[in-house]
């Protein structure tokens, strides 16, 4: 776990909105070995996803990245033409997303979609991708996988579906998988199950993971290293040890106080909450 794989230096994005500049990310720089999982954790709006989707070059149009360099593999992705992050997308860089209903295609089975990536990257034919789509859905934890690989995908459960999209990532065996917060829609129990599962692909197959959660408590047993994003900076960053014993930063310190804990004795602490409102990131 000694390789650098990703390696991203001074990334800023804006955002134009009503005749102003956002800026979403603002500065953002940090490195990934191979086989680390990275846990990017923060409130809504802080610049977590916009980061990620920057460096695959996933923006909507009404944002740029306005400087930057990201290597990864050796290969800047923003200096990248469309032809060459297409064959990085999917293949090199697997992305598990928050919503798998609004995710996955609904008119195609869930075999389709797993196997399209090998069709696109691998040159698979059909029948291959297809069998390859069955051993995926069986890894991830999917019973009867050769009659569900012909279901569609309102006919999976929440965690289904989601055990199905870390199928989809994994399907080209890709150096690098970003979850982006791929948990928030289910309950607490599917959570951990999901959570355990990556764990446990991560470890079998060496593959290094970026996830990006507002939960810290989620990543405390999953990540080797933690980076704290506020006001698309960050703020903090340490391995997952050191941030839960000695953080050091006041928003780091808000987060972890705001933690819903279980107390035996009868005089239970109200939940904390951190004053304030974020900044107007049109005028970082």
């Amino acid at each position: 776990m000694g390789e650098i794989l990703l390696d991203v230096k001074d990334l800023k994005t804006r955002f134009r909105s009503r005749g102003s500049l956002v800026h979403a990310v603002n500065g953002v720089s940090f490195h990934l070995k191979r086989g680390e999982t990275l846990g990017v954790v923060g409130e809504s709006g802080c610049g977590k996803s916009v980061t990620m989707l920057s460096l695959l070059r996933l923006l909507p149009p009404a944002a740029q990245v306005d400087s930057g360099v990201a290597l990864f593999q050796g290969q800047d992705l923003l200096k990248m033409n469309f032809g060459q992050i297409q064959k990085v997308r999917g293949a090199k860089i697997g992305l598990i997303f928050q919503d798998p209903m609004t995710s996955f295609n609904p008119v195609l089975t869930i075999g389709d979609q797993v196997g399209e990536s090998l069709i696109y990257h691998r040159h698979a034919s059909k029948e291959v991708a297809l069998e390859r789509a069955i051993e995926l859905l069986r890894l991830v934890g999917i019973p009867d996988p050769e009659q569900r690989v012909r279901d569609f995908p309102h006919q999976f459960s929440g965690g289904m579906r989601q055990r199905a999209m870390i199928a989809m990532a994994l399907a080209c065996e890709p150096d690098l998988i970003i979850a982006d917060e791929p948990t928030t829609a289910l309950d607490v129990t599917i959570q951990a199950q999901i959570v355990e599962l990556v764990k446990d692909l991560r470890d079998r197959l060496g593959v290094a993971i970026i996830w990006i959660t507002h939960d810290l408590s989620l990543v405390a047993g999953l990540a080797d290293r933690i980076m704290v994003m506020y006001a698309g900076q960050i703020v903090e960053e340490a391995t997952t040890e050191e941030l839960f014993d000695d953080p050091r930063h006041p928003y780091t310190l808000g987060l972890l106080s705001a933690l819903p804990a279980f107390q035996a004795e009868k005089k239970v602490r109200r939940l904390a909450s951190i004053p304030g409102s974020p900044p107007d990131l049109r005028k970082p």
